[in-house]
């Protein structure tokens, strides 16, 4: 359960992106993807970092149950349009499932003193959970927000939520996770709006 978000936090969305729209999700992705808008706005709001991730690739190593890409159709990796992209957004173009490994990205959120990230997006068990796992172990303070995220897996989906992410840091929802930003529930955010 999310107890706070410390000043610098930044939202890290992920792969959220036209080519991963049409897969078929265990929940309705329509829905992952208007709360991710609604925290994006809210983050830029409140002038915090927005992480937009896109995924053009696969690791080359084998696996019984790889998805390789292959030949990417145009407009694959453009963003969701109800993101609302915005050019202060960082970008980062990742080739794995984690959006930390071989990217920019924990370069650039140790430049903007970053010291928490809030992971939502596709898929529950692969992008988000190997972003957190990162994040995690590079000392970054987590917070999932478990009702804009999706599987195309129900059991993968169920075991990350209830198993993994509680040891890699806090989880709530959309709205709590708002209400913390905003300082709308003190009793969750003891110290103090961000």
């Amino acid at each position: 359960m999310i107890t706070t978000l410390d000043p610098k936090t930044a939202l890290i969305v992920i792969d959220l992106q036209k080519g991963i729209l049409s897969f078929p999700t265990v929940q309705p992705i329509a829905e992952m993807v208007e709360r991710a808008a609604a925290l994006a706005d809210v983050f830029r709001q409140r002038g915090l970092p927005v992480v937009l991730v896109n995924v053009t690739g696969g690791a080359p190593g084998r696996a019984e149950q790889s998805r390789r890409l292959g030949e990417l159709p145009a407009g694959w990796a453009d963003f969701a349009p109800e993101l609302n992209q915005q050019p202060e957004d960082f970008v980062v173009t990742k080739r794995t499932w984690g959006a930390f490994t071989n990217t920019e990205l924990e370069a650039h959120l140790k430049k903007l003193n970053v010291t928490q990230v809030v992971i939502l997006g596709v898929a529950t068990s692969a992008g988000v959970e190997s972003t957190a796992r990162h994040a995690h172990e590079l000392g970054f303070n987590v917070t999932l927000a478990v009702d804009a995220m999706t599987d195309m897996n129900l059991d993968a989906h169920n075991n990350s939520i209830a198993r993994i992410f509680p040891k890699l840091g806090e989880t709530g929802t959309t709205q709590e996770i708002v209400d913390v930003l905003t300082g709308s529930n003190k009793s969750l955010n003891s110290a103090g709006p961000v």
